[in-house]
């Protein structure tokens, strides 16, 4: 089986590179012939399909990508196999991606969210993104270089460090999680809270709005954000300089970092809904939050990132979920339960990495990618 991986390469941290370097990795280490190729490189991507003949190009992105991920590849008669996530809604290429073989989704709500915009979904199957379960490990608070990441944040020995991470933090949850530590503030141990967010100008926004929020609710002195690019080697270590890792997103196709911060041994406090569903198992390896609201829309304005001329305005026939927001009551009422029982924190990290290693090591999802394009494609 010859494959050619379409997505955000060479790899930055985010997660979409992440996810197909993970998966060249894991192809490599199964012996699959594979080569990797930056989803938006058309003339490479051309040299790959000359030289290199692929069976199949696996295409990393959401459905606005349809025209680098499947209608490129289709020009020069090689088989697309499209790796999606979603944002929330579909608004075009539902005609092209029902006529494909195969496609790639990366939870059970995503799956959903397509079939609900229009595919019939006969042709859609989950793969779970992989974690790097040999990087992301439980590691001990006194390692050097975990202590190292809590004195740089400014995190003493005896507090309890809350993380929330992210391109911005408000899209994980993170003002909900403020306010629930509001509620908690007095009765609860000494804590921070720390949001890694990404650098970018819409972030920087954002960090205002919510560091205007932690001082309307009076924990501004405890409440931590850090703004800047770092590797994916330093991830592990951010995880496990944590106690509980806190991120009930407004919206997730998957939830990685959740997943990661399951393989570093950590508890986790989700959302009960979209890809969380899949990855996290309430009261045993997560906390997850009731639904508190649905945010809804009628109709989306589109353009030529989703194959539409500039500002096309797309008006849906029933209105759409494409956002959530985790009670707050019920994330302060797991903050509380967690901050102050270590041995529940413990049994809930193990719980997690004993289920992120049998799931999602980056290894058994190369295997089912194979598995997958064996019995629909006839590849092997």
């Amino acid at each position: 089986m010859k494959v050619l991986i379409l997505y955000d390469y060479p790899p930055s941290p985010g997660g979409i590179a992440t996810q197909g370097a993970l998966l060249h990795r894991g192809l490599s280490e199964l012996g699959v012939d594979v080569q990797p190729v930056n989803f938006e490189s058309p003339q490479e991507k051309e040299w790959y399909y000359r030289w290199f003949k692929p069976d199949v190009v696996v295409g990393i992105g959401y459905w606005g990508h349809t025209p680098h991920l499947v209608l490129h590849p289709q020009r020069y008669g090689i088989q697309p196999v499209p790796w999606l996530i979603a944002d929330g809604y579909m608004a075009n290429y539902n005609e092209v991606l029902d006529m494909l073989p195969l496609i790639l989704v990366t939870s059970n709500w995503v799956k959903k969210v397509y079939i609900r915009d229009g595919l019939n979904g006969k042709n859609i199957e989950v793969l779970p993104v992989g974690c790097d379960t040999d990087s992301f490990v439980p590691r001990d608070r006194n390692d050097p270089k975990v202590k190292a990441v809590r004195e740089a944040l400014g995190v003493a020995d005896d507090q309890i460090m809350i993380l929330t991470i992210g391109g911005d933090a408000a899209s994980k949850g993170a003002q909900e999680v403020m306010q629930a530590l509001a509620t908690i503030d007095a009765k609860a141990p000494d804590w921070k809270y720390v949001c890694k967010v990404w650098p970018q100008p819409r972030t920087e926004e954002q960090n205002i709005a919510d560091l205007r929020l932690a001082e309307h609710l009076g924990i501004d002195k405890n409440v931590v954000y850090t703004t800047g690019r770092i590797s994916r080697n330093f991830m592990p270590y951010l995880l496990a300089a944590c106690d509980i890792y806190a991120a009930p997103s407004r919206l997730e196709g998957f939830g990685m970092v959740q997943v990661e911060a399951g393989a570093c041994g950590k508890p986790v406090i989700g959302i009960k809904a979209m890809g969380m569903l899949d990855t996290l198992v309430h009261g045993e390896t997560a906390y997850l939050a009731s639904v508190a609201q649905e945010v809804r829309m009628n109709e989306a304005m589109v353009g030529e990132e989703s194959g539409y001329q500039a500002s096309q305005r797309v008006v849906f026939k029933r209105p759409r979920t494409v956002d959530y927001r985790a009670s707050v009551y019920d994330i302060a009422q797991y903050l509380t339960d967690l901050m102050n029982d270590a041995e529940l924190r413990r049994k809930m990290g193990e719980a997690g990495r004993k289920r992120v290693v049998e799931k999602y090591n980056y290894r058994a999802v190369a295997e089912k990618f194979v598995k997958l394009v064996s019995e629909r494609l006839g590849v092997s």
